[in-house]
């Protein structure tokens, strides 16, 4: 029997392969050419044990969210998981952190395209890019899914490439690899915020909850296997850079890997992996414009945000007024600002989003589908610990803006807008 989507509901047509590769599309682009050098800066080798705490972190959020996503199979993510073991608030706080967040480590993605494809002119391309892949998701998330498909093929081909070239040549030094005495705590925990941010795509998965097929056994197999493969590309990657260039050089890099293959001796792969960079934040661009739509579909349809968001077009069956409206907000930031410090402050938002999503878990009954109660609760302390842990600036100006979506939240309730129909 095939599945009609009923008037205003989106069409179920990903499976476990579409599902993981939209994850991996943004992991990988996120991170691997984003994140090893400013980890490197705070942890030096120690970025190594940031790695494993990020990704022990990851793995509860997984968990926590594969088991919510199963039980509430809807588009919003934790905004829906909030919403309905927490209470309205919780909800919004938690679609608030993601779609503000997001919305900045979109331009940011766009500006790393610019700064990789036309480097005198980074925020011409960065819009151009914006408004290429709002026009490929408002085609329809199928075609999203096959090309980020493609791209998280070619960005894996040329991170195995450097691996193998950094760790066959004679340029590695394992004592490159021992954490060193001006490694901190502090720098590991900073480090394995930075890092969390890479590993963070999983939660596009999530959000296309009302897109997937059985998304009862879908999203839970998916999760786990996009986060499993992207810890493997990370810590292989990670190991042939640090291992050929060493913490200082390494966290002094503005384009690591190319300066790996570089050091390793293989020049002829650095145009590669520079063009690879550019298709890795293409695939994150696209895949965070895909999950933010939805999440601001969610709440759109809430009255959390303004209701003409959540009309779904009835031939495409996808959230066309809110993917317009989140790609014209994006193509403004990313042409008209620097969005460097807005990464931290995504990271602090994403990490509130998931402890969120953690202390919805909590609530699951056994008959629910609920994990083992430390898996939440590691999940919880590790978020909070890893955002508290990140560069003051992110700090301050993310609980501000937290603090502001509060705000609006309470002053809509008080006069009656953005209250949950009943009927």
């Amino acid at each position: 029997m095939s599945e009609s989507p009923a008037e205003g509901e989106l069409r179920r047509r990903l499976g476990v392969p579409d599902a993981v590769v939209i994850g991996l599309g943004s992991m990988i682009g996120a991170g691997v050419f984003a994140a090893l050098a400013p980890a490197a800066r705070a942890a030096g080798a120690g970025l190594l044990i940031g790695l494993g705490v990020a990704a022990v972190v990851a793995y509860c959020n997984a968990t926590s969210s594969a088991r919510l996503a199963a039980r509430h199979p809807t588009s919003g993510g934790t905004y829906v998981y909030g919403r309905e073991r927490l209470g309205d608030f919780w909800g919004y706080l938690a679609g608030w952190a993601f779609v503000v967040g997001k919305t900045a480590s979109c331009a940011a993605m766009a500006l790393t395209v610019g700064s990789y494809v036309w480097e005198a002119h980074p925020h011409a391309v960065a819009v151009a890019a914006v408004v290429l892949l709002t026009a490929v998701n408002y085609a329809g998330v199928e075609k999203a899914a096959w090309l980020t498909r493609v791209i998280v093929a070619v960005v894996l081909a040329v991170l195995a490439a450097v691996a193998v070239a950094c760790l066959t040549s004679g340029a590695p030094d394992v004592g490159r690899l021992d954490i060193g005495s001006g490694t901190s705590p502090g720098g590991v925990l900073e480090a394995a915020g930075l890092l969390f941010f890479a590993f963070a795509g999983y939660a596009r998965i999530a959000t296309l909850g009302e897109e997937v097929r059985d998304p009862a056994r879908t999203i839970p197999r998916a999760i786990p296997l996009a986060l499993g493969i992207a810890l493997a590309v990370y810590a292989a990657v990670a190991v042939a850079a640090l291992a050929t260039l060493g913490a200082a050089d390494l966290g002094a890099a503005t384009a690591p890997l190319a300066d790996a293959v570089e050091r390793a001796g293989v020049p002829a792969l650095t145009p590669v992996v520079r063009t690879a960079a550019a298709i890795a934040a293409l695939g994150s661009l696209l895949a965070l414009i895909l999950g933010v739509s939805r999440t601001t579909l969610a709440m759109a349809r809430d009255r959390h945000l303004p209701h003409a968001l959540a009309a779904v077009h009835p031939r495409r069956k996808v959230p066309h007024r809110a993917e317009l409206a989140i790609g014209a907000v994006v193509a403004v930031l990313a042409a008209t600002t620097d969005v460097r410090g807005a990464i931290g402050f995504s990271s602090f938002g994403v990490l509130v989003y998931y402890a969120i999503a953690n202390a919805s878990a909590w609530t699951l009954a056994p008959d629910e589908g609920r994990p083992p109660r430390v898996i939440p609760a590691l999940g919880l302390v590790g978020c909070l610990v890893l955002a508290f842990a990140l560069p003051f600036s992110s700090v301050t100006s993310g609980a501000a803006v937290l603090a502001a979506g509060a705000a609006l939240y309470g002053l809509r309730r008080a006069a009656g807008h953005g209250v949950r129909p009943t009927g």
